[in-house]
Parts: C-alpha cells; sequence; structure tokens
C-alpha cells in the first residue's frame, strides 16, 4: 500500500497527545462493508452504507475501490456522467487513474495523490485507467468520497482541485507510532491543501503494530473511521476491527486506534481513514448521481441534464478501455 510514505517518521512534527481532561469518543458502531460493483464493473466495497445518513453528515457515502488487481484488457472505470450539488473526492492509493470534466478539469492521479471536483451546479466527468493499465494490467486501490455541499453552496460554480501527495501535510503521534497523512481540513494545528466548502478533516493513517493512536478531534465535528488494511481495535474498551469495516464514534474531544501487534505479511500495519465534519443539517434529497435538497431539486436535476445544461464531453476525449474516441 504505497500512498506516502517517510524515511524517519520521528523527525515530522507531532499530534500533541490529548489531555487528562480531554472526553474520549466512544464506538457508537462497527459495521461491515457489503461489496458491489461501480461504472462499467470495478468492485467496491461500500464503506458507510450501513450508517444511518444523519451519522454521516455532512458526508454521503464513501467507496473503497479495489484492491484489485488487474490482468492485461480487464481494467475499467466509468462511463461520462453527471454530478450536481456535492463534491466528490477521489484517493489513489495504490495504482493510476486519469480523470477529465466538462469544464476543462482533470489529470492523472497515482499512490497518494487526490483530486477534488465540485460539482456544484453541474457537471459532466470520467474516471478511466490508463492505457498503459489496459494494456499491461496492474493494481488499482482508492476512495471516492462523496461531500454534500449546503444549500447555498449547490449552486456554485464547478471547481477542480489536483491535490498532490507532494503537498499533503505529513505529522505523527505523540509518540511516533502512527505516519498521519492530512488531506483536506485540519488535525490539531497542521491543515492539509484540501479546500473546501464544507468544513470537514480527511486523514490517512498507518498505524505501527502494537501502536496506540490517541488523536484530539474537533468536538463539533461528527468521527468516522475506515478500516482500509489490517486488524485492530477502536476506542478504549477495544472494539475489534479489521480491513472493510467502518466504525462511528460518538461525541467528545478525541479519538483512539490501536493496531494489533500481530498483522499479517500482505498488510503489515493497519491502515485507517478518520473523516470528521461540521454536520448540515439540511433535508437531503439523494438519487443517483445528483445530491439535493428536495424532490423537486432532483426532478430539476435530471431535466437539466438531459437538455445538455451540465456541460458537454469533450470532442478530442480518449477512452482507453473502448478504444475510441467519444463523442
Amino acid at each position: 500500500m504505497p500512498a506516502v510514505t517517510v524515511e524517519n517518521i520521528l523527525a515530522l512534527p507531532r499530534v500533541e497527545r490529548p489531555g487528562l481532561d480531554s472526553v474520549e469518543r466512544s464506538v457508537r458502531a462497527v459495521t461491515t462493508a457489503p461489496t458491489g460493483f461501480e461504472g462499467e464493473g470495478f468492485p467496491v466495497r461500500r464503506a458507510f452504507s450501513r450508517i444511518p445518513l444523519e451519522h454521516l453528515d455532512p458526508f454521503i457515502m464513501m467507496d473503497q475501490m479495489g484492491e484489485v488487481e488487474y490482468r492485461a484488457g480487464e481494467a475499467k472505470g466509468t462511463p461520462w456522467h453527471p454530478h450536481r450539488g456535492f463534491e466528490t473526492v477521489t484517493y489513489m492509493i495504490d495504482g493510476v487513474m486519469k480523470h477529465r470534466d466538462s469544464q476543462g478539469g482533470g489529470g492523472m492521479i497515482s499512490d497518494g495523490d487526490t483530486q477534488w471536483m465540485t460539482a456544484g451546479a453541474g457537471i459532466l466527468h470520467i474516471e478511466a485507467p490508463t492505457e498503459e493499465l489496459v494494456l499491461e494490467g496492474g493494481v488499482v486501490h482508492g476512495l471516492q468520497l462523496w461531500v454534500n455541499l449546503p444549500k447555498d453552496k449547490k449552486w456554485a460554480p464547478p471547481r477542480y482541485q489536483d491535490i498532490s501527495r507532494k503537498n499533503l501535510s505529513l505529522i505523527t503521534s505523540h509518540d511516533g507510532g502512527a505516519l498521519l497523512r492530512v488531506i483536506a481540513g485540519e488535525l490539531d494545528g497542521h491543515e492539509g491543501p484540501g479546500i473546501t466548502y464544507s468544513p470537514i478533516t480527511m486523514v490517512h493513517a498507518t498505524v505501527s503494530p502494537g501502536a496506540k493512536l490517541e488523536l484530539p478531534w474537533n468536538p463539533n465535528f461528527n468521527a468516522l473511521g475506515y478500516i482500509l488494511a489490517g486488524r485492530g481495535s477502536a476506542g478504549s474498551v477495544e472494539n475489534s476491527v479489521h480491513t472493510g469495516q467502518a466504525i462511528l464514534f460518538g461525541e467528545g474531544d478525541h479519538v483512539v486506534i490501536t493496531a494489533d501487534e500481530n498483522q499479517d505479511s500482505h498488510t503489515p500495519e493497519l491502515e485507517v481513514v478518520l473523516l470528521g465534519g461540521l454536520p448540515i443539517k439540511e433535508p437531503v434529497a439523494w438519487y443517483g448521481p445528483f445530491v439535493m435538497n428536495s424532490q423537486e431539486e432532483l426532478q430539476q436535476a435530471f431535466a437539466d441534464y438531459k437538455a445538455g445544461k451540465m456541460g458537454a464531453i469533450p470532442a478530442d476525449h480518449y477512452v482507453p478501455h473502448s478504444g475510441a474516441n467519444e463523442d
């Protein structure tokens, strides 16, 4: 699991250990993500599908893409499709994917890079494997997170952010037992590069075997965890967690994650994504690629898409997994 690593974790800035008066967030639920397929058939785990939407706010959903190793000719992506009313965040852990949208945004992301697309008032985009991946095969592993937008931002102009792994804030826990990659938001004064409309924090943590990660967490945010790989426990009461499981924390000032002493050779450390955000507390009307506040707005979104009001597919766009131009 390449993502971003460092040669000397002890040289990084450290997060302060929560004080004695800090309130630990209890574990409200641990759920196992069901598997499914997305786009043209690539495998995903539906990370938060068994957590009620009101506890996810401001997040809508998250898919773990893979981990899958394609043989030559097998790699798949998504066709051109629309979005409105939220932001899509694609974090690439291992492998390479290409993105392009109808506003001219896009690029290639790999091994720790993130693309942050604000759909806002409406956009078309595609996510596809590279030609090299299609021809030769290879590993694809990443996450796609959907972040809701408040009502007054749902009509914001579309925006694309290419967040290089070189720009992530790299820090460590108070004892050097975990590498923390801050992708967006703020953690104990350390800010990630992602610019967000909804106040959130997104962190990818690699916890060494036997290490206990105690992280201060904004008490106004919710707190969620998702185990990308490995085994461990959540909370001081040691709720066991493993690959493909989500954690819903309760209220408080800090979260606790501990890695088991014994991991396996394929996943030698505990890999966990931690998310928190300020709840929007507005009605959610979600269907397919649109996340709005009412059924009327959903119907309007579909009508606008059919009328071509969310942009046009670039005439010169090459789709490597189909071998043809798409127009």
